[in-house]
């Protein structure tokens, strides 16, 4: 049985831990583009391609569903991806809706129409390219009314942390903080929506203050994937566990190691 994480660098690692931790009989194959990372500058076109790559090479390792553990690439490339491409007998899902579900306080997979609920105003941290994709906004329509989102390009952020500097990072993300607070002074909560920001969610939530909710994805998502499983024990796939990276594996597994404080060994993919 395995299921696939892809990322296009380390930050899915806080997914995969979160994963493994509940759901430890589960096998995991996870996958980082570390050749082509970051992902947050592209065109969209560039990240459904290398997404469509990436995915594809998931379902080769024997993985009938993939998990986009990069928002992204769930925010450029997945809705395209299951319109068009996704074969029929396999699965990829997002980060983004147990995200929303949770802030709407919603079951998972509870599809009823869009309603009123108890947060107004919310504070949207992500990648220049999940920003410009407005897909965090578009899915939280399809569950929420009234609820106004104010995005926050956090540029630089994901290349401190992949590059181990957490005093660059920890700068970047209150200058980012502060940014958002000009825009909208007092968010009710907060969404991290990029799987390296739980790294940096003390420091988010310090600069925004005791009184704002922040809502971060690994938990969330494992939560949710436990569900779908449960729901759908089909796509329990039948590879074997495995870190792959396309770039190189001795750096990765170096960065990847410093990243979740523990050995971690990456093979090419």
């Amino acid at each position: 049985m395995a299921v696939g994480i892809f990322d296009s660098g380390l930050g899915g690692l806080t997914v995969h831990q979160a994963v493994q931790a509940r759901l430890p009989d589960l096998d995991l194959v996870y996958l980082a583009d570390s050749a082509h990372a970051p992902y947050g500058v592209r065109t969209s076109d560039d990240i459904y391609n290398l997404t469509v790559a990436a995915t594809q090479r998931l379902f080769d390792a024997g993985c009938d569903l993939v998990i986009l553990a990069c928002n992204t690439a769930s925010a450029a490339a997945l809705r395209r991806m299951q319109e068009s491409w996704v074969p029929t007998d396999k699965r990829v899902l997002g980060v983004f809706v147990p995200l929303i579900e949770a802030l709407t306080e919603r079951q998972w997979g509870d599809n009823s129409p869009p309603r009123e609920v108890e947060v107004k105003h919310v504070a949207l941290f992500a990648t220049p390219a999940t920003v410009a994709s407005r897909a965090f906004q578009r899915e939280l329509a399809f569950r929420a009314i009234g609820v106004d989102v104010e995005a926050q390009a956090c540029g630089g952020v994901v290349d401190a942390i992949e590059d181990g500097d957490f005093i660059l990072a920890e700068a970047m993300v209150r200058s980012h903080v502060d940014a958002l607070r000009r825009k909208m002074p007092d968010p009710q909560a907060a969404i991290l929506g990029c799987t390296h920001y739980p790294l940096m969610q003390d420091t988010f939530q310090d600069a925004l203050g005791a009184g704002v909710k922040v809502f971060s994805q690994a938990d969330l998502v494992a939560e949710s994937l436990a569900d779908y499983l449960t729901r759908h024990p089909d796509k329990m796939g039948r590879g074997a566990p495995a870190f792959l990276t396309t770039g190189d594996p001795a750096r990765v597994s170096s960065r990847a190691t410093q990243f979740l404080r523990r050995p971690i060994s990456f093979s090419a993919a």
